[in-house]
């Protein structure tokens, strides 16, 4: 059975903390004070009705267990409508949150009637109207409540999208590397057959990172994106999808292995992006792996196309011949010819170029200035 949590509202001054326990009808409340935790349980009649009610809380830093004299530094005061506890910070300074944790649980709550800002402005005397007095801010404190920054559906959906894909791609990896284990290169030729369907759908899943810069969820824009994506959805579905001899060349193997090494490394550092953590290693991975693996991959997928061309010559494949209702011919084999004179050339140059930008302002040495004394 879950032990419901009562509404607990938190305010602080620069020397003390103090927490209102929603709950009446409290006779004798359990109270537990260690330096950086405060758990409470009591027998009340809270948000849940007449119950038993508990919490466990976190704080942002230690608070005094006991006084100068020995005697306990929490002051526990009970009414008949809500419990009191003030506690005393171990060094005076201003918390940012009460709790450890950045993401807060949803049963705690400021208390409005007893907050106090930094600058002091706030007083037990001066009851302010916070709508009257400074619009829009109750509604900015709720959402925020001075320095919780709850995780938004955008952030979410861009850490699940982000980590299903990885997880996806490693899944890809990991198939391709325990059936070369067993078999060596007996398992090149099958590869497409084991894997494809998996990265027939990750492919597909990746123009979502073509709509995200359109909804605002990243930044920049979504031409650079869909250049990428449908180069790969062209060699992908087009040329290896459509054609079944294509499937069993060993290039499609090596094909896989470095579009699947290049996304293994992409999607950990956007997740930690996404939570701004800065990792050195993740960071140098992504913006160095690409040097040498965009040429290998730019080179299998010319190879790909290149071996595809007598195929398509022969079966006519996506080809559009007259006459014809639209009045319109396309001569697959031609485009492919074109489509890989600017791959090769252009399209590798004008990816790596902005790879090596990138490249440039990420790991360019940090220079610190140190202020003379």
């Amino acid at each position: 059975m879950v032990v419901p949590s009562p509404f607990v509202y938190w305010a602080q001054t620069e020397s003390s903390v103090s927490l209102k326990i929603d709950l009446k009808n409290v006779i004798k409340p359990e109270v537990k004070v260690l330096e950086n935790n405060v758990k409470f349980s009591a027998q009340g009649t809270g948000a849940r009705g007449d119950s038993q009610y508990e919490f466990s809380l976190d704080l942002f830093s230690p608070i005094k267990t006991t006084s100068s004299d020995g005697e306990q530094a929490t002051t526990v005061r009970v009414f008949d409508n809500r419990v009191e506890l003030l506690l005393q910070k171990e060094k005076p300074a201003w918390w940012p949150r009460v709790t450890a944790q950045p993401q807060k649980p949803a049963w705690l709550k400021i208390n409005f009637d007893l907050w106090k800002s930094e600058d002091g402005q706030d007083s037990d005397d001066d009851k302010r109207d916070v709508m009257r007095d400074y619009p829009g801010m109750y509604d900015r404190l709720h959402k925020e409540e001075f320095g919780y920054r709850k995780e938004d559906y955008k952030k979410v959906y861009l850490i699940i999208y982000n980590l299903f894909q990885f997880v996806g791609f490693m899944y890809v990896l990991a198939v391709m590397g325990v059936r070369y284990a067993k078999l060596e290169y007996d398992s090149v030729a099958d590869t497409y057959e084991h894997v494809g369907p998996a990265m027939k759908f990750l492919q597909l899943m990746q123009y979502l990172e073509v709509m995200h810069p359109l909804f605002g969820y990243t930044k920049g824009g979504p031409l650079m994106p869909f250049l990428q994506i449908s180069g790969r959805a062209f060699v992908l579905f087009a040329m290896i999808e459509a054609e079944p001899r294509m499937q069993t060349k060993p290039v499609v193997f090596y094909l896989f292995i470095v579009w699947a090494t290049i996304e293994i490394v992409r999607y950990p550092f956007y997740i930690a992006q996404l939570y701004k953590k800065e990792i050195y290693i993740l960071t140098w991975l992504r913006y160095t792996l690409w040097i040498p693996l965009y040429p290998i991959g730019v080179v299998c997928e010319a190879i790909v196309i290149l071996r595809n061309i007598p195929y398509f010559e022969e079966t006519q494949r996506l080809t559009v011949s007259l006459p014809n209702t639209w009045n319109f011919a396309f001569h697959m084999p031609t485009f492919m010819r074109v489509y890989l004179l600017l791959l090769t050339f252009p399209g590798m140059y004008t990816v790596m170029s902005h790879m090596y930008k990138l490249r440039t302002v990420k790991l360019r040495p940090k220079i610190v200035i140190k202020k003379s004394k």
